[in-house]
């Protein structure tokens, strides 16, 4: 489907019916990454309304030339949320430079939302200034490795702790495809001039004190998972996970763990919106 917006035409998806969960997929990928590690876990549930949806110069979502940063991303995400699920509150859950994202919703929608999930989530913007661990591989399947174009090796080794056949299928689906179609020459200039909010999203006027999950790879060398530590304090009712054996690609190289504490996320955001719902 699509969203007609102001400055955008926004290619989305819903499964289901209920409560309203917005997925925002990372950089430069698009919805099926964050389909591929959700959906599964909403098979056995029901009453939840799942939004994915592609950023602009991603997926099936082609930029404007009126779109040139993360402000205008953030905007154009507010416009349709507003367009959506008008004055519905609703979670979030987000990966790597959606978490970005999802911090600024949460800045300026700050009441509507009742938790929030990190995936992998970029903290700092700028590279030069994150704290990252060494690059890791810790298991690789030199066969699986052997079977790969050149061009896919390379996507598949830059960003995989664990190199297996099932980490291959899934990163091939959920995000080499997805790496395929983006609008890079969109997205190469925008992450050089416009990647960064030109507000402070953690500059919160008060604690986020809703269900809240953080989910780090031990080994992510993309965004880190030290830098998460310093805005916990934003968030009272966080829990906060560092995986071992976890890259950039937690949700994939930890499928299980992931989903049992996605599920914990759910049940405890279920509590507060049953709280909620009596007042």
């Amino acid at each position: 489907m699509k969203c007609k917006l102001e400055k955008a035409n926004i290619y989305y998806d819903i499964y289901g019916s209920g409560y309203p969960i917005l997925m925002i997929h990372g950089f430069p990928i698009d919805h099926r990454v964050m389909k591929g590690c959700m959906e599964p876990i909403f098979a056995s549930k029901e009453n939840y309304k799942r939004i994915y949806f592609d950023l602009p110069g991603m997926g099936n979502t082609k930029t404007e030339s009126s779109i040139k940063n993360s402000d205008h991303m953030l905007t154009i995400i507010l416009e349709f949320i507003d367009k959506i699920i008008p004055d519905q509150h609703f979670i979030i859950a987000s990966e790597s430079y959606g978490s970005y994202l999802a911090r600024g919703i949460i800045y300026k929608k700050f009441d509507m939302i009742d938790g929030v999930l990190f995936i992998c989530p970029l903290i700092i913007p700028q590279p030069q200034k994150r704290d990252l661990p060494k690059r890791t591989i810790l298991i690789k399947d030199s066969e699986v490795i052997s079977r790969l174009n050149p061009l896919d090796t390379e996507e598949f080794q830059n960003i995989s702790v664990i190199q297996s056949q099932r980490i291959w299928e899934r990163f091939r689906e959920e995000v080499l495809s997805a790496l395929k179609v983006a609008e890079h020459d969109f997205t190469d200039a925008m992450f050089i001039k416009g990647y960064s909010l030109s507000f402070n999203v953690d500059d919160l006027s008060r604690k986020f004190n809703k269900p809240t999950l953080f989910l780090l790879g031990r080994q992510d060398s993309s965004v880190g998972y030290r830098d998460a530590w310093k805005i916990i304090e934003n968030y009272p009712r966080a829990t906060f996970v560092i995986l071992d054996e976890a890259g950039h690609n937690l949700q994939i190289e930890k499928e299980y763990l992931f989903n049992d504490l996605v599920n914990d996320w759910l049940k405890r955001v279920e509590y507060h919106i049953s709280i909620y719902n009596k007042k």
